[in-house]
């Protein structure tokens, strides 16, 4: 007998396929009376004979009636299941989990759709019903019916009678400040059931999504989110595009805020904007080139609503972004980001610019953890073998005497 308390023979390799037939259908809860086996080798067509008391092979593929294992198996003083369970665990009973769980996902729409939240508010019952069209995704139930009572809590406090930020309701609903960022689940799920409560489709845009919110008293912060321009002398008779060509003919550098980019479209002279990541080559450009800088928009790392919202909607005029930042894991994964928001193309980003520069680097630090580079397959294989971070102030020269080329008149 083996461990799992059944004769060693019955646990032979050759009769596994066997065995996982079985268990398979068992467990499928449903009444079984035979299983096909198929693509058998020669041990295994050998031993099911033996097993079964066949004069000859049966061949690639065979039948078992389950009643004659039965039998087979009582001559080694065992049973299907006892076999079936000592050499691959216990049988499950799918046909009780599918029911289980169906059990379980009507008991949530039934919840929701009685939730103090949503019968106050019969508005809400289009949203629930909307929820319930879209289903249970994989992670089950319970995680789901958490998102949507935490969502219903959300909705219970608005509106706000303070113009609180939205960090601050998400900290105090949520217990995390950035619970209700725009790229979490919960977001969405809260603004759809705010704009159910308004009779609106769900917002699509940023701009939208900040309306939403205020219309229940939440102030999305589109002060502090912040984008660092130079050069950048839009058209206009606005504020915000006088304002721009002033300091451009100064020769300084302006933080631009998300409410100042909402207040008016910006529509860029220049058919090509260039993006850096940290605001040292941007100051670097500003006491070279000052008001000669072509426009130069600072992203400082991961970029901000404020930065996205400005290169999105240049971009959506027809202005080129070109964009360079770091040669490490971190500004791979940044670079990728602002092409995919933006659709801005590399500027000296591939993996020979890297090799270029990485020549002149005595001692850099490691590049971390990386991953594929979308635009150049190669480039994060480059980084790998070398294992050198080449950051972007190291080819700041560079980049700078692009900038001047294109200040001149002339193409970089």
């Amino acid at each position: 007998m083996n461990g799992g308390g059944v004769p060693e023979h019955l646990a032979d390799d050759a009769l596994m396929p066997l065995w996982r037939a079985v268990h398979d259908r068992l467990s499928s809860g449903r009444t079984v009376r035979s299983v096909t086996v198929q693509r058998l080798d020669g041990a295994t067509q050998e031993a099911l004979a033996d097993l079964l008391g066949w004069r000859t092979y049966p061949g690639p593929r065979v039948t078992v009636r389950l009643d004659r294992l039965e039998e087979c198996l009582a001559l080694s003083g065992t049973d299907t299941r006892t076999v079936v369970e000592a050499v691959l665990g216990p049988v499950a009973d799918r046909a009780a989990e599918r029911a289980r769980a169906a059990g379980e996902r009507e008991a949530l729409w039934t919840w929701l759709s009685g939730h103090p939240v949503v019968t106050a508010q019969p508005a809400l019952l289009g949203w629930a019903e909307q929820m319930r069209s879209e289903g249970v995704p994989r992670g089950g139930s319970r995680p789901l019916r958490e998102r949507l009572d935490t969502a219903l809590n959300v909705v219970a406090s608005l509106p706000l009678p303070d113009g609180r930020p939205l960090p601050d309701l998400a900290a105090e609903t949520t217990g995390d400040a950035h619970g209700l960022d725009p790229d979490r689940p919960l977001s969405r799920v809260v603004l759809r059931a705010l704009a159910a409560l308004r009779a609106e489709p769900p917002p699509e845009s940023a701009q939208q999504r900040r309306d939403l919110w205020a219309a229940f008293g939440v102030d999305c912060d589109a002060h502090s989110s912040t984008v660092l321009v130079l050069g950048l002398c839009p058209e206009g008779s606005g504020p915000l595009a006088s304002t721009l060509r002033m300091w451009t003919e100064a020769g300084r550098a302006v933080s631009v805020t998300l409410d100042q980019l909402d207040s008016e479209e910006l529509v860029c002279r220049s058919p090509v904007v260039h993006v850096v990541e940290n605001p040292s080559v941007l100051a670097l450009a500003q006491r070279r080139l000052g008001s000669r800088c072509p426009p130069l928009v600072c992203v400082a790392g991961w970029p901000g609503n404020a930065a996205v919202a400005l290169l999105q909607r240049l971009a959506a005029r027809g202005t080129a972004l070109r964009y360079h930042g770091d040669f490490d894991g971190e500004g791979l994964r940044i670079a990728a980001h602002v092409m995919a928001r933006t659709g801005a193309l590399p500027w000296r980003m591939g993996a020979g610019d890297y090799l270029e520069a990485v020549e002149r680097v005595r001692a850099a630090p490691s590049p971390g953890r990386l991953t594929p580079a979308p635009w150049d397959p190669g480039l994060d294989r480059a980084l790998a073998s070398h294992g050198v971070a080449v950051h972007e102030e190291r080819v700041a020269e560079r980049l700078l005497h692009d900038l001047s080329t294109e200040a001149d008149g002339h193409a970089p």
